[in-house]
């Protein structure tokens, strides 16, 4: 029978090729075999790293497990992410010594990623202190990957001034820069994001003015290539190519959305977005998220952000159970019972969003794991109390094993004042970045090893 013969080996870079459209493939057996025995040693794939923020802090109770080590119980917030507890490291006691001064948002979110003193400025001459940790990673393993980099938001950039502080908004809309002067453009459209992923965005897939789904462009090929694969590759390959058409119908169906269908949630909801974007904010995130790991998976690229909102958003969290404010407005709680009821419980929302995309790359096989045992998914904020506004015990998780570099399972609470970049030097070790010293940090976190 067919699916008795030996399979042919591929290389990690084989494209399936259309009509304008360049889609990666996910990690196959056929493609470990063919390295083997090229190189010799079994080839492990690549790690990844995914950068997600959340504005507006934490109500650190339903945060911080009382608990350190393997035995630890999970607070209300990340109860969402309980089965997946051995694929966690909750990380508490970090710091970024450099927001203790400045505003209340601005000068946390800007630096997220840098660790470095933000520029009190109204626009003219920004600064964020220096490079981003998923740019720097970009900068040295961005040339093996189609794209270097992937930035993600829901948002669009902000500009102008916030006169209540001074700032330029434009900091409260970027956690990535290439430099400290210049930040790397978000995209907020799934559609152009999943064009930019499979090389479509000069239009060539749009017929009669109207798109195409890109997965049509290279079927010929994609059943070209199955023939060459094993029976277990085969079943791996299907069921890759389902998940594209699922992602595709998705995009298309909000994208194509008219004016005159029924919409049951549109009675007193701000007004529609863009076109292109998804009227549900919830089905946004979801996409954008999904598209970071089809981008992993097929290694579009190992470098990513995201973020969920704009700092200071104004977003309405009413379709939450319990919640019937912003969480900007309610994360100014001022210790008030049902304002941090309400509080906490947009940040579970935040975090169950998060615990989706992890289940997902868990149950994607790759090499000797999962997806998600190749990744590092750092998930955090600029501040710990949003009414405090308060950048010392930082809400960070980081997910995946790295390559079975990194210790899950436990909660990390590191001496008061560690600094968060200690974190981010550990993490670009693993990305192959080999560097003494980042933003503010004093070493390594090496309370993150295995071992």
């Amino acid at each position: 029978m067919a699916h008795n013969r030996q399979p042919s080996s591929i290389s990690r870079r084989t494209f399936l090729r259309g009509t304008g459209v360049t889609l990666g493939l996910p990690w196959l057996d056929s493609m470990a075999g063919g390295l083997r025995a090229s190189t010799g040693p079994e080839p492990q794939p690549p790690c990844r790293l995914a950068c997600l923020f959340f504005p507006n802090g934490v109500w650190e109770k339903d945060w911080i497990p009382q608990q350190t080590g393997r035995e630890f119980d999970m607070p209300f917030a990340l109860e969402p992410l309980a089965d997946l507890r051995d694929d966690l490291l909750i990380l508490s006691g970090l710091d970024k010594a450099h927001s203790r001064q400045g505003d209340g948002h601005y000068a946390k979110t800007a630096n997220f990623l840098t660790g470095m003193p933000v520029k009190k400025t109204t626009g003219r001459n920004i600064s964020s202190g220096g490079i981003s940790l998923d740019q720097l990673v970009a900068q040295h393993v961005g040339h093996q990957t189609p794209l270097p980099s992937l930035e993600l938001g829901t948002e669009p950039v902000i500009s102008g001034v916030d006169s209540n502080v001074g700032y330029t908004r434009l900091y409260g809309s970027h956690i990535s820069w290439q430099s400290p002067t210049r930040p790397v453009a978000k995209e907020i459209n799934p559609r152009m994001v999943y064009e930019r992923l499979f090389g479509a965005g000069d239009g060539s897939a749009a017929v009669g003015g109207q798109h195409q789904h890109l997965l049509d462009f290279v079927l010929e090929d994609a059943h070209r290539l199955r023939k060459q694969l094993g029976r277990d590759d085969q079943f791996k390959f299907d069921e890759y190519l389902d998940s594209v058409r699922a992602v595709e119908r998705r995009i298309e169906f909000h994208q194509n959305r008219g004016p005159d269908q029924w919409d049951p949630q549109a009675s007193g909801l701000p007004e529609a977005p863009a076109p292109g974007l998804p009227d549900d904010f919830r089905e946004h995130v979801r996409l954008m998220l999904e598209l970071i790991v089809l981008a992993f998976r097929t290694d579009a690229t190992r470098v990513s952000t995201m973020m969920f909102a704009n700092d200071v958003s104004g977003r309405n969290f009413a379709f939450v159970d319990g919640v019937s404010g912003s969480h900007h407005e309610l994360s100014h709680h001022e210790n008030n019972p049902d304002r941090i009821s309400q509080y906490t419980r947009i940040v579970r929302w935040h975090v169950q969003q998060f615990a989706e995309m992890l289940r997902q790359m868990k149950s994607i096989p790759e090499g000797d794991g999962s997806l998600l045992d190749h990744s590092m998914i750092l998930f955090g904020c600029g501040m710990s109390d949003g009414n405090r506004h308060d950048p010392n015990n930082l809400p960070i998780i980081v997910a995946g094993r790295a390559g079975g570099t990194i210790r899950t399972g436990r909660h990390v609470s590191s001496p008061r004042n560690t600094p968060l970049c200690n974190l981010y030097v550990s993490m670009a070790h693993r990305m192959g970045v080999d560097i003494d010293q980042f933003g503010d940090s004093t070493g390594e976190l090496t309370e993150v090893d295995a071992g």
